[in-house]
């Protein structure tokens, strides 16, 4: 997740996901007690021995870890409660199943949930070839089922990816998501090459549905150097190429080298020096497929002509859930033509336009598409687009179509009291989804930050208020402070606000008659864990 979107996160807020070692380490060791000692459930089925219990209770930790995260990389929550009350279940669930399987436990675990092998934990580090026997072992043992694997922040060096090579063509045949990213970092540039052709090759004729090859600076060398691994893809559903150093050259050699994409759904092209020419090669791909519904090209260097492109390319399918196209030099043209594009796609849910050089005309003509094609839209970002008021009529029609709204981020604007107040009118009946609201930096006063924080202030389940960096009064200040009295921390910080900016006063005295929301925990979360018995 990049800088845009972590840039407003609730102060204060206690994060309850992933756990820490130490609180996965106190986890195991009162599993490894529940199996060993005396309890209603080793009286019914059995104990295990303190070294198979230890054995076991690691294994029960780390299966309901992966399933937890995935959960919590899927469904995020915030504070990731969700996360830990699956965490907790799962190590429920699979005691239970250990104590019933006696001495069998660890393969009925292993079976049951040992699908993904991966190498990433830990501190970023160079792994060299006696290491790489020893981790790679799980992958040799004969029935081992694991189908999703990450080799990331591991950098391997020739002699790795020699002992990795036989290893992978053993199981290659039954992998269906491989994670390559960041597997060369500090590595000679001929060095990493090389293990990438490795790779490559032994990777061959693998029937994938996700491929991630991100932060290795591939380059175009580094594209071809994945050819053997990249051609023989027919059934990807899947790609990230995210900063990869990917110009021109680079993504023409994608293009060419992944021409079968008919099933792709999700290509992440995040953070690469594209240009307009390398967008146009990267059309070529998305027209490749129809069935595409995430697609991310941001601060790729991209300005009019490869905007068009893409929007072209965009405008030929429907499926579209989400799209992130932030942080490059697109301008008025390219917002229009995207406004085109945008009709066709009904299902869109996240739509993330800053930082694109809209102004007001770009941005009319896309709120004027996505009111009436989106009508599910949740999360919608056209922040650092010099809109003005000007825009605020039609942003607040396509606002107003979007009863599913989560998640609004208008801010490093210019749409001042006017264009806040008609936004804030719009949201503040209906929208009872809505958790974040970001204003800040639209040279607002009082009377616009006042609309806004009654818009939301008793929205059941709102989270987030950002207003910093406008131009509120000390007493406009004193007004959100007691606006959200019973709920300070739904107010943003407020430090970089500057009173003294413009004329409040004045402009108060003109608007005034307007109409205007840590692991310590997670440890005491998880410290009775109850195993209960299925039926």
């Amino acid at each position: 997740m990049d800088a845009v979107e972590n840039a407003h996160r609730q102060p204060f807020s206690i994060k309850l996901w992933p756990p820490s070692q130490n609180t996965r380490a106190v986890l195991v060791e009162r599993m490894t007690n529940n199996l060993s000692n005396p309890t209603v459930f080793t009286r019914k089925y059995g104990s295990l021995g303190k070294e198979e219990a230890a054995k076991n209770a690691k294994y029960i930790e780390e299966t309901a870890f992966v399933s937890a995260d995935e959960h919590y990389d899927k469904e995020p929550d915030g504070d990731g409660s969700s996360a830990v009350q699956l965490y907790a279940k799962e190590c429920s669930k699979l005691i239970l199943q250990v104590l019933k399987k006696g001495l069998k436990a660890e393969a009925v675990v292993s079976e049951a949930h040992h699908t993904i092998f991966d190498i990433s934990k830990g501190q970023r580090a160079f792994i060299e070839a006696e290491e790489t026997q020893q981790l790679l072992q799980p992958l040799k043992e004969p029935g081992n089922s694991y189908s999703k694997m990450c080799f990331s922040n591991r950098s391997f060096g020739i002699g790795a990816a020699r002992v990795a090579e036989p290893v992978l063509e053993s199981i290659k045949d039954q992998l269906k998501e491989v994670d390559l990213s960041d597997f060369v970092a500090g590595r000679p540039e001929a060095e990493a090459l090389d293990v990438m052709k490795i790779f490559s090759a032994a990777l061959e004729g693998s029937v994938l549905k996700s491929l991630n090859l991100s932060d290795n600076a591939l380059g175009e060398k580094g594209v071809r150097a994945f050819e053997k691994l990249l051609k023989s893809q027919t059934t990807l559903e899947e790609l990230y190429l995210m900063n990869d150093g990917i110009s021109e050259d680079a993504a023409k050699a994608v293009a060419e080298l992944i021409p079968l994409t008919e099933k792709l759904r999700v290509l992440h092209f995040h953070n690469n020096m594209t240009g307009d020419e390398g967008a146009i090669a990267i059309a070529e791909v998305v027209k490749r497929a129809p069935l595409l519904e995430d697609f991310r090209c941001s601060s790729t260097r991209v300005g009019c002509e490869g905007g068009i492109a893409l929007s072209e390319a965009i405008g030929m399918f429907s499926n579209l859930r989400k799209l992130d196209l932030r942080d490059n030099m697109f301008g008025i043209e390219v917002g229009v033509s995207f406004s085109q594009a945008l009709t066709k796609h009904q299902n869109l849910r996240e739509v993330y336009l800053s930082y694109l050089n809209l102004e007001d005309e770009g941005a009319i003509a896309i709120a004027n598409a996505l009111k009436g094609s989106a009508p599910s839209l949740e999360i919608l970002e056209m922040a650092g687009n010099d809109i003005t008021s000007e825009a605020a009529s039609a942003l607040s029609a396509c606002i107003g179509a979007m009863s599913s709204l989560t998640k609004l981020n208008l801010s490093e604007n210019e749409l001042k009291d006017d264009g806040a107040i008609q936004i804030s009118k719009v949201l503040q009946d209906g929208h009872d989804q809505l958790k974040e609201v970001d204003f800040s930096v639209n040279s607002l006063r009082r009377s616009g930050a006042r609309t806004l924080a009654q818009s939301v202030v008793n929205k059941a389940g709102f989270k987030l208020l950002s207003l910093n960096g406008n131009y509120i009064s000390d007493e406009g200040i004193d007004e959100l402070n007691e606006i959200f009295k019973k709920s300070p921390e739904l107010l943003g910080p407020l430090d970089e606000n500057d009173p003294d900016g413009e004329d409040d006063d004045n402009e108060d005295k003109k608007s005034g008659d307007e109409d205007g929301e840590d692991h310590d925990e997670l440890e005491s979360k998880l410290k009775n864990l109850d195993v209960n018995e299925e039926d």
